[in-house]
């Protein structure tokens, strides 16, 4: 009954109706003959009418077989179309559009091993797969998973239900907007494998440097410094040749490597345990040798390798040595580190900073000297320090101090009642920019960091830096310095400055004030001169002795009131014991102006306590959490409060927490602590 109400049409009712337009053309033709020959017209009208018959009778007799074998055609061609998707070798799903399964082909019933049928969410296959990945506003989406050890390129494509609706008999809705989710798997683990060793193939360049090559020779007799020399070398060749890398001598102290990206991988997971087994070599030498490790990786060529690691072997030696630093065009990591550097006995390289430091002061017309926010003693004594060289060198000289802590008003009023003091020789950091140019040299002391300096918009509009500071260096630092004079051994900046002004020329006169304040910072950064007090910090204390520095005097100076006693006696009080080795406790700050020195002050107290690695003290202040982290020499606290964003000395370090309260930080530090043990950085 179909087959009478189907009609054709296009091309193909065209073509089955060519014989109707031939068949007109012949009567066209007939009626012309009658004109010309009546007799011919006749026999021609019985040949058109014969033609006609035969005509109507063929196509009402091949309609119907014509009709069925279209209909026959279009049903196994829809057949074979979805037999092809079936069997599509590409893994392909449908999906509704709240992510249900609702079609699979052979393929992605293979890959996942669900049986034909399966009508659970597409997450329940792969749980990274999840509702937001799908396509939402834009109409494709790609994502990458790993599902069963391989990996795959998911792609996904919105097929809207619209149009069919719309054309749709038995279903309506116009505005209708669903859709389904076509979802494709592309295998891409061979490419990812291949990719991955292409990879760890790259290269990958380092330095090592011995940091106490020269000590350590001194510390054995002559005749057996060819043998250490000999086992250091073969314990690095050993080593770098166990994994496939190349070690070359540059000097007597300084080896170029050059490794498979993969090998440095295998030097991260063991921890660069070549630090460790190089102290083993012991011929009698009273000091062990420590060494230093820098890798560049990652760089676009193998120059910029090379770059990446000379700047991380400076940081390693910036940081105190005996700790290896691997450096990528995005991260800088570090491993070891647990050593307390040997002081160097010598003081050559004083010296020629402190003359390098006179050339440039002399070379300009004005100094700015700024130390590190929320200055404390040691950055203020040494900023004095800095205006003595200068006024020795007859150039102006100013200090940048935004605020004045507590702790250290005493001091700052004690050298302003000098009579020689200037009113513009302390400035805040918004009146030292109008004195920035191209002519003023920026001196920087007891910092390296340039966020948390007293002003670090100053960095920028001074050509000329200046750094002095002892704390290790960290990822970021101050660039492009003009004197960069960071040594981690010394105990503090007062210290380094206190060298040095015995080397600047010869019209240096330091007045007992100025003594005062040098000496202040050296007793307060080593707590009475109890910890990182080396053979150099004693004579530069004395030094400032024979300068007129008054004991006495600077202790009174820094005597506590009652309320900060009683808060650093409280933070004793409520301390917390964690894994039987690190003291956490939280400092009380409400009615003290500074909290974060009484902070320091109760965290050195804490190390008096039996078992005690490390201590830990939070002290709320500024909307802001900071963190006092102290020990002695077991635990390198540094490494910690960098994990925090922080840094410091391997005995000394702090951190500052934003967007957190007391117990957020305290359970950051447990945390990291927790870490740190599990990876063997700390124990």
């Amino acid at each position: 009954m179909g087959t009478n109400k189907i009609r054709l049409k296009g091309r193909l009712r065209t073509y089955m109706q060519s014989t109707l337009l031939l068949g007109m053309l012949l009567v066209l033709v007939n009626i012309i003959i009658y004109m010309v020959n009546v007799t011919a017209g006749v026999v021609l009208s019985a040949f058109v009418v014969t033609y006609f018959i035969i005509v109507a009778l063929l196509m009402n007799y091949n309609k119907p077989i014509i009709m069925n074998e279209l209909i026959s055609f279009a049903t196994q061609y829809g057949q074979i179309q979805k037999q092809l998707l079936r069997e599509l070798e590409l893994p392909h799903a449908l999906l509704d559009e709240n992510g249900k399964i609702i079609w699979t082909n052979e393929c992605f019933e293979d890959v996942t091993h669900k049986e034909k049928g399966y009508r659970k969410s597409v997450w329940t296959v792969f749980p990274t797969l999840t509702a937001d990945k799908l396509p939402q506003k834009e109409d494709t989406a790609q994502e990458t998973i790993e599902y069963e050890g391989s990996v795959y390129d998911v792609r996904m494509k919105k097929i809207s239900l619209r149009e069919m609706v719309a054309n749709s008999d038995i279903v309506t809705g116009r505005t209708y907007e669903g859709y389904l989710i076509a979802i494709y798997l592309f295998d891409e683990t061979a490419l990812r494998i291949a990719l991955q060793e292409n990879d760890d193939q790259s290269l990958a360049v380092g330095m090592i440097y011995l940091d106490n090559y020269d000590e350590a020779l001194e510390s054995i007799e002559e005749v057996r410094r060819s043998l250490l020399t000999a086992l250091i070398e073969r314990k690095i060749n050993k080593y770098i040749s166990a994994l496939d890398g190349i070690v070359k001598k540059l000097e007597k102290d300084k080896y170029l490597i050059v490794l498979r990206k993969k090998s440095v991988q295998q030097l991260k997971e063991q921890r660069f345990d070549l630090l460790e087994d190089v102290k083993t070599v012991n011929i009698g030498n009273e000091m062990a040798v420590t060494l230093s490790v820098g890798v560049g990786v990652d760089g676009l060529t193998y120059a910029q390798d090379y770059e990446f690691a000379r700047t991380a072997i400076d940081l390693a030696l910036g940081r105190g040595g005996d700790q290896a630093v691997v450096k990528t065009p995005e991260t800088v990591s570090y491993y070891g580190g647990k050593s307390q550097q040997v002081e160097k006995s010598t003081r050559v390289k004083a010296r020629v900073k402190a003359h390098a430091l006179e050339e440039i002061i002399s070379a300009k017309d004005q100094v700015l000297v700024m130390g590190h926010r929320l200055s404390d003693v040691d950055s203020f004594g040494a900023a004095v320090g800095i205006v003595c060289i200068a006024k020795a060198l007859e150039r102006k000289a100013r200090i940048v101090l935004n605020d004045v802590t507590k702790s250290l008003q005493p001091l700052v009023d004690r050298y302003k009642s000098q009579s020689e003091f200037e009113e513009d020789t302390i400035i805040s950091g918004q009146q030292a920019l109008e004195y920035a140019g191209s002519n003023t040299v920026l001196v920087i002391v007891d910092v390296n960091k340039p966020s948390i300096t007293e002003c670090p918009e100053l960095l920028h509009y001074c050509k000329s830096i200046v750094v002095l500071d002892h704390h290790r260096q960290g990822a970021e630092v101050i660039e492009n310095a003009t004197l960069s004079y960071v040594e981690p051994y010394a105990s503090s900046a007062c210290e380094m400055v206190a060298e040095i002004l015995q080397y600047v020329g010869d019209n240096v006169k330091v007045r007992s004030v100025e003594a005062d304040c040098l000496y202040a910072g050296i007793v307060v950064d080593t707590n009475n001169f109890m910890s990182k007090t080396g053979v150099r910090t004693f004579e530069a204390a004395a030094f400032l002795r024979r300068s007129g520095a008054d004991v006495t005097r600077v202790r009174k100076m820094f005597r506590e009131d009652e309320t900060e006693y009683k808060a650093k006696a409280e933070a004793v009080r409520q301390v917390e014991i964690f894994h039987d080795s690190y003291a956490i406790s939280i400092c009380p700050s409400h009615g003290i102006q500074s909290p974060t020195i009484v902070g320091a002050q109760a965290a050195n107290e804490l190390l008096n306590i039996v078992g005690i690695k490390a201590s830990f003290v939070c002290t709320e202040y500024q909307n802001m959490i900071y963190i006092s982290a102290r020990s002695i020499d077991e635990v390198n606290v540094q490494i910690v409060m960098e994990r925090l964003g922080g840094g410091g000395h391997m005995n000394m370090a702090g951190a500052q927490l934003e967007n957190t309260d007391i117990a957020g930080a305290i359970a950051r530090i447990k945390e990291t602590l927790e870490i740190m043990i599990g990876e063997g950085d700390i124990s």
